[in-house]
């Protein structure tokens, strides 16, 4: 009988052991994932719950994209600067300058949010769209909970010191993927400018302009995003990315004991995963690698297919070094959209975790009537 369960592909095979290259980080807790290949690159303490900083902004601004990609918000909109929240945040840690019953736009807080670091401009933002900051605060863990954020808890929405918020550098990478993935036009539009300008200073109303303190901006070709934060608890953090050649990265560091120590970390960190590791090819976007059996369809398989150019990252020099095999889901059953999730290109590299990639359906199945099952049963049994 035939069985579309299982197609093995190898690509080649080799008795060298690859090694994950060896890398070394002053930060306590530390994260990398290449998003071109899903894999994770090095992980240090990195589902440890720490304390958030300004990195939790990356949250408040999610869910802000999120309301505008859903037509419930506007660039343009614009928020009142209440009086309270003017006194409480005009002078508490980083700010935009925002001035008493001033209106801002949407456009303008996120702005300052993303490169000024505003804590007065998230709770701001975070009224305006929530009603509340508390309500806001709601949307913000019930998305986090949506994205798979397990370790996380936000309490307010700049990252503010609370004993009862925590992320951790796992889930501080996952909320800076999916902003990326989501909503690649406002994290363009957001999320790379060198600086930033709004508020005038006492005496002369000269306008203020402050820089974006990525330190990947200007250092690392390529870098575009997201994050820093700072607390005398949670020492100095980051949550970056970068993209090479058609591979993008992420990563987070956190703990670190100075401003400048962050950079360099940083620097070293995003290097490290450029230039160790390399993107091996393993199939072309539309290329078949097997076929998966389907009950009760009108077809008895379906083709199994790349919806996109599937890479491995690998230790730069071990390109060669790996097999492939393609693996159905089990128990497929009709219907199945085209375009589904029907399996698994799975990479395995001997001294390496293996990498699953998806697969997804060629072509629509749709259900059989009894005549066609019937059928399909009987040349099931003939191998036919």
């Amino acid at each position: 009988m035939r069985s579309f369960l299982f197609a093995a592909l190898l690509i080649s095979a080799s008795a060298a052991s690859a090694e994950v290259p060896s890398f070394n980080t002053p930060a306590a807790y530390a994260f990398m994932k290449d998003v071109s290949s899903g894999q994770v690159l090095y992980a240090k303490d990195a589902d440890t719950q720490i304390p958030p900083a300004s990195m939790g902004k990356m949250m408040s601004v999610y869910v802000a994209f999120q309301m505008i990609k859903r037509g419930e918000a506007q660039l343009e909109q614009k928020i009142l600067v209440r009086p309270e929240t003017w006194t409480k945040w005009h002078s508490q840690g980083s700010t935009m300058f925002l001035s008493v019953n001033e209106q801002v736009s949407v456009d303008d807080l996120l702005h300052g949010i993303v490169t000024l670091s505003g804590n007065d401009a998230c709770v701001v933002l975070g009224e305006g769209l929530g009603g509340t900051e508390e309500n806001y605060v709601a949307l913000m863990n019930a998305t986090a909970k949506k994205l798979g954020m397990k370790n996380s808890h936000f309490t307010n929405t700049n990252g503010w010191p609370d004993p009862e918020q925590h992320v951790t550098a796992r889930d501080l990478a996952i909320v800076a993927e999916a902003t990326i993935r989501d909503f690649p036009d406002l994290y363009k539009r957001f999320y790379s400018k060198d600086s930033f300008t709004w508020g005038k200073t006492l005496g002369k109303g000269e306008a203020i302009t402050q820089a974006n303190r990525n330190p990947l901006l200007g250092k690392i070709s390529g870098a575009d995003g997201l994050k820093t934060g700072h607390t005398e608890e949670a020492g100095y953090g980051f949550t970056g990315s970068a993209i090479q050649s058609g591979r993008r990265l992420v990563m987070v560091v956190a703990g670190l004991a100075s401003f400048n120590e962050r950079i360099g970390a940083s620097v070293n960190f995003m290097n490290w995963g450029f230039n160790a590791w390399s993107a091996v090819p393993v199939a072309k976007k539309g290329q078949v690698l097997g076929q998966a059996k389907v009950s009760g369809g009108a077809e008895p398989a379906v083709g199994m297919v790349a919806a996109r150019a599937l890479f491995v990252t690998m230790p730069r020099g071990f390109s060669s070094d790996k097999t492939t095999k393609v693996v159905a889901k089990a128990g497929l059953e009709a219907p199945i959209a085209k375009g589904a999730r029907v399996g698994d290109l799975v990479v395995s590299v001997k001294g390496l975790p293996d990498t699953r990639l998806p697969l997804v359906a060629a072509a629509a199945v749709e259900e059989a009537g009894p005549v066609v099952q019937f059928w399909n049963w009987l040349k099931s049994l003939t191998g036919s």
